[in-house]
């Protein structure tokens, strides 16, 4: 028995004398390890809450924060634990092999979540979009509701909430930075005077963008870039609106409206592709510039546009033409 004593006294002095203040040595690395990761990530924190442009954005911060010092922690502990498990004796060899193993399966079950979760994680550093933003994802378009690092939450259009993994998000269209563009195709029938049209499409452009209820919502001026195309019988302007992102909508209803009104009051058709126009005028049954309809214009054999007769077709059966 005294024999035994002796040797676990001789054991313990020299773990006191060699090994002890190793191991004091990692825990204190690791103690101060912790403390730094812990001051980084509260740091990121409170740089976001003094300059974050909104909520969302402090709330991905504070997601992403927890993330890095709870994995950061993780990793320090699990080392900590191998260099005291080996320190008193423990062989790790038969641990690591298993432990290897292990992660092997849990990764290959588990890769699908692994990538949400690294996807999420660049799309909050990136700060690719926001809660309230308006964006297609995955071939689906509407607007962010939740973010957390496995999947994104967007409402659609018509209510309905989509549910999509990060990993499946890999092109992100986001049309809630900056601006929107909206282009409005105003179509006059072909009668129509085009510098007169775009007399009256610029003061009503103009109009809207002066107006009270919607100047704020300007970020340049309308521009009217003049005939884009001509199909059938009509002249198409194009109008294009620059405003703050999503705020397109109002003053592009407003404008179509306007125009609709001017159009009435100037003696105006809207121009239609299927309708044929006729003649400028000058001749004794073409008094003015008009535009027939396709009807009324068949009912006319003698002003038949020739780009228009249909050959001559015969019966393969009975050979009547």
């Amino acid at each position: 028995m005294g024999k035994v004593l002796d040797e676990w006294v001789s054991d313990t002095q020299e773990f006191v004398r060699t090994r002890l203040p190793h191991l004091v040595m990692v825990a204190l690395i690791a103690f101060v390890l912790m403390r730094i990761l812990r001051l980084i990530t509260g740091r990121m924190i409170r740089l976001a809450e003094r300059h974050a442009p909104g909520q969302a954005r402090i709330a991905q911060v504070k997601t992403l924060a927890g993330v890095v010092r709870t994995t950061g922690i993780a990793i320090i502990l699990v080392i900590v634990s191998m260099v005291f498990l080996s320190a008193i004796g423990v062989n790790l060899a038969p641990l690591l092999a298993s432990a290897g193993v292990a992660g092997v399966a849990i990764g290959l079950a588990a890769q699908t979540i692994v990538k949400d979760v690294l996807n999420g994680s660049l799309i909050l550093i990136e700060d690719q979009f926001n809660v309230g933003d308006v964006v297609t994802v995955a071939g689906l378009t509407g607007t962010v509701e939740t973010m957390t690092l496995r999947k994104t939450t967007i409402r659609g259009g018509d209510g309905t909430v989509y549910m999509v993994p990060n990993s499946q998000i890999t092109t992100v269209a986001n049309q809630s930075v900056d601006f929107s563009v909206a282009t409005i195709n105003v179509s006059v029938d072909f009668s129509a005077d085009p510098n007169r049209v775009m007399d009256i499409l610029n003061r009503i452009a103009q109009e809207v963008r002066n107006d009270p209820a919607y100047k704020s919502l300007f970020v340049a001026d309308p521009q009217v870039l003049g005939v884009d195309a001509m199909k059938g019988s009509q002249l198409i302007f194009p109008v294009v609106f620059k405003t703050r992102a999503t705020q397109q909508y109002a003053p592009t209803r407003e404008f179509q409206r306007r125009v609709r009104i001017a159009l009435e009051e100037n003696h105006m058709l809207p121009g239609d592709p299927m309708r044929v126009f006729n003649a400028f005028g000058g001749g004794s049954n073409d008094q003015s510039a008009a535009a027939v309809p396709a009807g009324e214009h068949e009912a006319q054999p003698a002003s038949h546009d020739p780009t228009t007769i249909k050959p001559h077709e015969t019966n393969p059966f009975t050979g009547e033409g």
